[in-house]
């Protein structure tokens, strides 16, 4: 039986990122992940997998070690961003105005797992498992007993369920969920683009559902476009050159000549862990909590329950794998991630709506939010995780 303080099942994004900081914190850490992400190089073509990764998520990858590993690979920085429903009725953010470089970076998420796993490597008393999956763990006198897939026992003090949306971690720890389903699915679309855009990322929302343009390396980028499971599938069945000929008829001007280079699909719910804890465990992420992708604010939701994690456990010093650590986390992270997720679902549901009423008055919306000014840069600022 292998001994240890932390044992976390998932060695994605956030899983990963824990790792590093807890290992920073001089605990003894093991990572369970059931598959290596592909090494990367520059030939490759680009994931369909990709996040915008505010400026305090890349605070926390700085101090973490893994930013300058991920800058390395491929990144794309943005400046602007533009949501509308009427194309004369626009909200408009702009780096400028908030004294910044860039609002954030378009980054494929296996790149940001690979920058973290290389700082693996610094920190000895960190063990990387792979391919391994915890099949069940229970509660023994030092904390938890975790079994492995290849039979292995672990035991540690605390148990991390960073192991995304289906979380086998929150399932046995015997937490509920709220969820529903948003009864529509999103295909995502990489394409390359004749003119260069790779400074700003929009969003044009339509009765069916919003379409979104994400900036990536190069002349890339990825379009993001959500409709009914029936639509999407259909789409899905289509050849390059008919997916390209669709994307043009409902798609805006904006994108203007491209081709079609992959896509892929996936449905749409909502979940909320009931508790983000139980006895000795900690649920982070998707593990505890997934929102509509409309802003791409997943994975940084995510990276802030880590940084209000490491906090807690820092802050509690020899005390770390005391129960109050885990309750300050969860008081800490609940409000927040509760906030976000009703804000994405209030804007997708007022938008995703052709009710002429409700169609005017959200152009009017954000006609005034556009010249909001504090306001406006207020929301931005919030949304950054400023």
């Amino acid at each position: 039986m292998e001994q240890f303080d932390v044992v976390i099942a998932g060695g994605g994004m956030v899983g990963a990122a824990t790792a590093v900081g807890m290992a920073q914190h001089g605990l003894r850490v093991a990572v369970l992940e059931g598959q290596q992400p592909q090494p990367y190089s520059a030939e490759q073509p680009m994931d369909l997998r990709v996040s915008a990764i505010s400026p305090n998520s890349v605070a926390l990858l700085s101090r973490l070690g893994a930013w300058d590993s991920i800058q390395a690979m491929r990144v794309c920085p943005f400046k602007r961003l533009e949501t509308w429903d009427h194309p004369e009725c626009r909200t408009r953010f702009n780096a400028d105005e908030m004294q910044l470089d860039r609002l954030g970076f378009i980054v494929e998420n296996r790149l940001i797992q690979l920058g973290l796993w290389q700082q693996f490597e610094d920190y000895p008393q960190l063990t990387l498992m792979c391919p391994n999956r915890m099949t069940h763990y229970q509660q023994d006198a030092q904390g938890v007993l975790v079994t492995l897939d290849d039979g292995r026992q672990l035991q540690a003090k605390l148990l991390v369920g960073a192991d995304g949306a289906n979380s086998q971690v929150r399932q046995q720890a015997g937490i509920g969920i709220t969820a529903w389903d948003y009864r529509q699915h999103c295909m995502l679309i990489n394409i390359e683009t004749q003119a260069p855009q790779q400074d700003i990322t929009w969003q044009w929302f339509t009765p069916h559902g919003p379409r979104s343009f994400l900036p990536l390396a190069g002349h890339q980028a990825s379009l993001v476009w959500y409709d009914s499971p029936q639509r999407i599938k259909q789409l899905s069945a289509m050849t390059a050159e008919q997916l390209s000929h669709a994307i043009q008829q409902h798609f805006p001007a904006e994108v203007g000549e491209f081709s079609v280079l992959n896509w892929g699909s996936f449905p749409l719910t909502r979940r909320h862990a009931q508790s983000y804890y139980s006895d000795n465990v900690v649920l982070l992420g998707d593990a505890a909590h997934t929102i509509n992708p409309l802003a791409g604010q997943g994975v940084n939701l995510g990276f802030k329950d880590v940084d209000v994690l490491l906090h807690e456990v820092e802050k509690a010093g020899k005390a770390w794998a005391e129960p109050r650590v885990l309750i300050q986390y969860e008081r800490r992270r609940r409000p927040d991630n509760m906030l976000m997720q009703s804000g994405m679902d209030f804007f997708y549901t007022t938008f995703s709506n052709d009710l002429l009423p409700l169609k005017l008055a959200r152009n009017i919306g954000l006609k005034v939010a556009e010249h909001a000014g504090p306001i406006k840069k207020q929301v931005l600022k919030y949304a950054m995780g400023m």
